[in-house]
């Protein structure tokens, strides 16, 4: 079995709007039969944080330069894409090895 990937999920304060996100991306993600860990954090944690993951989903602003793919998108908080959003993960995920 392969091993869980890991997505770091960010917002501004890593209390509401992350545990919203990362529950999407998990059920999302699980649908689409890939096995998710996700970490929450501050939106200012993310450079020191994104090393350890395979992907950074954030719901406000964070660098792009962290060496791994980074999604910034409102999506599971308007529901307006966030399929699309769930395939854009998806994808990105199973490239990563």
């Amino acid at each position: 079995m392969a091993q869980p990937k890991r997505v770091l999920v960010a917002c501004g304060t890593a209390i509401a709007t992350s545990t919203v996100v990362a529950k999407a991306i998990e059920e999302g993600l699980a649908a689409r039969g890939i096995s998710v860990i996700t970490r929450q954090c501050k939106a200012a944690e993310v450079p020191a944080l994104a090393k350890d993951f395979d992907l950074v989903v954030t719901t406000t602003p964070v660098p792009t330069d962290l060496g791994i793919p980074v999604i910034q998108t409102l999506a599971f908080l308007t529901g307006i894409g966030k399929d699309q959003v769930l395939d854009q993960i998806a994808e990105i995920l199973r490239r990563s090895g």
